[in-house]
């Protein structure tokens, strides 16, 4: 682009700017300004200066989208990749963050292996630990002399042990 161009494009905005400023000055605050060519802004009467502002806005957000098309073709044709690689940045940083987050995603045959039961956990005593055994009510696994020994008690020194010795 040419400064010319370059220099008429900001003297465009700046004009713009100004423009919908003076027309909006003194409206009421909290005063939305319609979007061109809504049934909102073509309720509003010939007067009223948020009409013409619309129209302005309108006319600037044009240009603008203009000016970057131009800027795009010219691109593809001097630089086709640096063309494509701008025009698909968004795509390549959203499929970055989607595989980032399906990367942790646990596949559906790891799901299915985590829904398989596993073995049950080895009931373990230790010394002076008895451990209740599920499945068991009132039994007790204790670890004697370093063998596990199933007893229908806790104590070891329970009464009716002492009277079966």
């Amino acid at each position: 682009m040419s400064s010319e161009t370059e220099h008429a494009a900001q003297v465009a905005a700046v004009w713009a700017e100004n423009t919908v400023t003076n027309l909006l000055d003194g409206a009421p605050e909290g005063i939305a300004l319609p979007e061109y060519g809504t049934p909102e802004w073509a309720r509003l009467t010939v007067r009223d200066p948020r009409r013409s502002a619309a129209v302005i806005t309108a006319a600037e957000l044009w240009r603008r989208h203009a000016t970057e098309q131009a800027r795009l073709d010219a691109l593809l044709d001097a630089d086709p990749i640096a063309y494509f690689r701008e025009v698909t940045a968004d795509a390549d940083h959203t499929a970055a963050r989607l595989g980032r987050a399906l990367a942790s995603t646990p596949t559906h045959s790891e799901l299915v292996q985590r829904r398989k039961l596993r073995p049950p956990h080895p009931v373990t005593a230790t010394p002076g630990w008895p451990v209740r055994l599920p499945g068991r009510p009132g039994w007790w696994r204790h670890c004697i002399d370093g063998e596990q020994v199933d007893l229908p008690y806790r104590d070891f020194d329970a009464p009716e042990r002492r009277n079966a010795a």
